[in-house]
């Protein structure tokens, strides 16, 4: 934070902070498994967080819209997304395959025996 580098987006309702998502340069996280773009300026997307009472109203969609739009705004040419599917029993925090399949990312590869690897060209 101290170097200016953004580390996420807050949603708020009436002022008050009701949801986050990680979206950084990719460099900024421990390596995630995603594929070598040395041509690319690659963010990545990597945790989302809706309090239990506020899930199944959108807002995660919403988020990653935001988040998308936050990668386009700083000059990312590719966002990539670690997200699971529904029934995983972990890392549910990077958020559900067909969320993103939806907002046009496509699969590129695994991360592990749980997390896909999926990529939005933004460009």
């Amino acid at each position: 934070m101290r170097a200016g580098v953004p580390v996420g987006i807050l949603a708020y309702v009436e002022g008050e902070p009701i949801a986050w998502c990680s979206v950084a340069p990719r460099e900024t996280f421990r390596p995630l498994g995603g594929l070598d773009s040395p041509d690319d300026t690659v963010w990545s997307v990597v945790c989302f967080f809706v309090p239990r009472r506020l899930r199944r109203r959108g807002l995660m969609g919403r988020l990653l819209e935001a988040a998308i739009e936050t990668a386009r705004l700083h000059g990312a040419t590719v966002l990539e997304a670690y997200p699971v599917n529904p029934d995983s029993p972990s890392f549910r925090f990077m958020g559900f395959v067909p969320l993103f399949r939806a907002a046009g990312f496509k699969p590129v590869g695994r991360a592990g025996s749980r997390r896909h690897v999926m990529r939005l060209a933004l460009e």
